[in-house]
């Protein structure tokens, strides 16, 4: 894989996600989070506050994944896992993460998200392939959890995804040097498993909102590649 591919850049960003843009998206946050707060249901309420401040379909996608309601924000903040437990069995949404690794080593565009997280705008879609990003995000991941002295890692990935296959061997191959065990699942229902499961790592809001506990590592991760990432900063959008 020596062709350098940029996860998740989109050329329009620039203008999308420039300083001007960002203090429009940060006053329509704060518009969409009095809605949510008040019962609108997101969709319909960032339709509405996208169509005022004239949005494009990238800038209200920011706008969905990043804002949360107080109640959810709270509720996930119970559950995080803020130290990994040594020799305790970690579930991880495997595209989720992987993909927000291999954007942030991009340089791409990266959300930090009222509740914390970190997330990407790049969206599947049914494909993946395989980058020259993509051992680094495992083995960033691999390292982390080594440091953690784990016992078992269980990566989920979606069956219906392109490439699923190649990319559970290429976890396989790179992380059989560590000390922990690692198991790859290919399944047509990640996200109605993950709900299930404790020490869950990923960024998406809904399996957050619904499983025993999760840990927050590509907030972690990102950080370690680089302290100073460029984020599109909705962290503290309700003060």
């Amino acid at each position: 894989m020596s062709t350098i591919v940029k996860r998740g850049y989109v050329p329009e960003d620039e203008k999308e996600f420039s300083a001007e843009s960002i203090e429009i998206l940060r006053k329509a946050g704060q518009d969409l989070l009095y809605l949510i707060n008040h019962g609108y249901h997101i969709k319909g309420a960032s339709t509405f506050v996208g169509n005022h401040y004239l949005l494009s379909e990238r800038q209200r996608l920011a706008l969905v994944r990043a804002i949360s309601t107080d109640e959810n924000i709270k509720l996930r903040a119970s559950k995080e896992v803020k130290n990994i437990p040594q020799g305790c069995v970690v579930n991880i949404d495997g595209f989720n993460t992987i993909i927000t690794l291999e954007v942030a080593l991009s340089d791409s565009l990266l959300l930090k998200c009222m509740d914390g997280t970190i997330r990407d705008l790049a969206a599947l879609r049914g494909t993946y392939r395989l980058i020259d990003k993509t051992d680094k995000a495992i083995m960033l991941i691999g390292n982390a959890l080594e440091k953690s002295k784990i016992s078992k890692a269980v990566f989920y990935l979606d069956a219906p995804v392109s490439n699923s296959g190649r990319l559970k061997q290429r976890i396989i191959e790179l992380l059989s040097q560590f000390t922990f065990e690692v198991e790859v699942e290919v399944i047509n229902n990640v996200d109605s498993v993950l709900e299930k499961l404790e020490n869950v790592i990923t960024g998406d809001a809904i399996i957050l909102d619904k499983c025993v506990s999760w840990i927050n590592l590509n907030a972690k991760l990102v950080e370690e590649i680089n302290k100073d990432y460029p984020y599109v900063d909705f962290g503290d959008i309700a003060t």
